[in-house]
């Protein structure tokens, strides 16, 4: 009997997590950045010795969600560049420079997705055009839904979404230092997404 609770109760705690991860516990509608619970960060191998960690302090994420229909679900991402944050203060400087993102001419990255596929009950791939320096090339975003629940405190529907991909900086002209700084760069989203409460 002791088995059986231990395995039923195993059971339920599975259970209402994948539940609590489904889309279909949340309204449709227009979902906006927590800005207290957002990041976007990227890495890369630093001569073989290092993979550090990079990030933007200041975006917007805007989700439309379509319940009776996923796939017709849209996600735009807007980027301040010049809020890029390595927390080394020379290497911001670089990292605004020509160079590299060159903010002074091109202040924004923007990500607009072109299609939503599901992989899985709390999983699918997001593709969408990824425009930095005025270049545009396609990427897609493996993601995850961790929850989609009404938020406890805020008392509003609210959905926690990681989401994860692989690009060549060099497609973009961020080709500086190539190959001894790998051409490779891991990109991930950490973000909880609110219901806009004037819908």
């Amino acid at each position: 009997m002791t088995r059986f609770r231990t395995a039923l109760a195993a059971t339920l705690v599975c259970f209402s997590a994948t539940a609590a991860a489904d889309l279909s516990s949340v309204p449709s509608g227009n979902y906006g950045l927590d800005k207290t619970h957002g990041y976007i960060t990227f890495s890369y191998d630093h001569l073989g010795f290092s993979n550090p960690h990079v990030g933007f302090e200041s975006f917007e994420v805007e989700l439309s969600l379509d319940n009776e229909n996923i796939e017709n679900s849209t996600v735009n991402v807007m980027i301040d560049a010049t809020s890029i944050s390595s927390r080394v203060e020379v290497f911001d400087g670089h990292l605004n420079g020509a160079n590299f993102f060159d903010t002074a001419n091109h202040p924004t990255i923007t990500f607009k997705s072109t299609g939503i596929q599901m992989t899985g009950d709390t999983t699918m791939n997001v593709t969408g055009d990824l425009t930095i320096k005025g270049v545009t090339k396609p990427v897609t975003l493996e993601t995850t839904i961790n929850k989609a629940a009404n938020h406890p405190m805020r008392q509003v529907p609210t959905i926690g979404v990681s989401s994860t991909t692989k690009v060549s900086r060099s497609d973009w002209g961020l080709d500086r230092a190539v190959p001894s700084v790998s051409d490779e760069v891991t990109i991930w989203m950490e973000v909880e997404l609110l219901r806009n409460i004037d819908q």
